[in-house]
């Protein structure tokens, strides 16, 4: 499956066209949410968000169409994503960032992708949100 992934502006899928586009990742943006917010091994970083996930799913959305290759919906509205300036009121330390990839993963095996898929889309998440912690620990 992986191997027909190109670049955006190649002839090869991109990972959006491969998820299957904007349903598909709404979908696993509804469930990554959906865990975040009732799997107690998530309750830390459930903490750092508000009550009302709405804007947080709306925003994860835009920027996760945008991140697969699909249409730069955040960069639209918001501009540059900024990630790690955005993140940076949010204590994000490896057990935050853990929780963030748990709920991910666990999300993406729900939804029963490809274990490959999960495994490169896991991989490269991880990366970023690696990239977002700023305490140590």
């Amino acid at each position: 499956m992986l191997d027909k992934i190109g670049e955006p502006g190649s002839s090869k899928a991109t990972l959006f066209e491969v998820l299957g586009g904007v349903e598909q990742i709404r979908t696993l943006v509804e469930r990554f949410y959906d865990i975040m917010d009732s799997d107690p091994r998530a309750a830390g970083i459930r903490a750092m968000h508000p009550a009302n996930l709405d804007s947080a799913r709306e925003k994860l959305f835009m920027f996760l169409t945008g991140w697969t290759g699909g249409p730069q919906l955040y960069m639209e509205r918001y501009g540059h994503p900024r990630l790690r300036m955005r993140h940076m009121p949010f204590p994000i330390d490896e057990s935050a960032r853990d929780q963030w990839m748990y709920c991910m993963i666990k999300a993406m095996h729900e939804l029963e992708m490809d274990e490959e898929l999960i495994e490169k889309m896991g991989a490269a998440l991880h990366g970023v949100a690696d990239f977002m912690r700023n305490r140590e620990g």
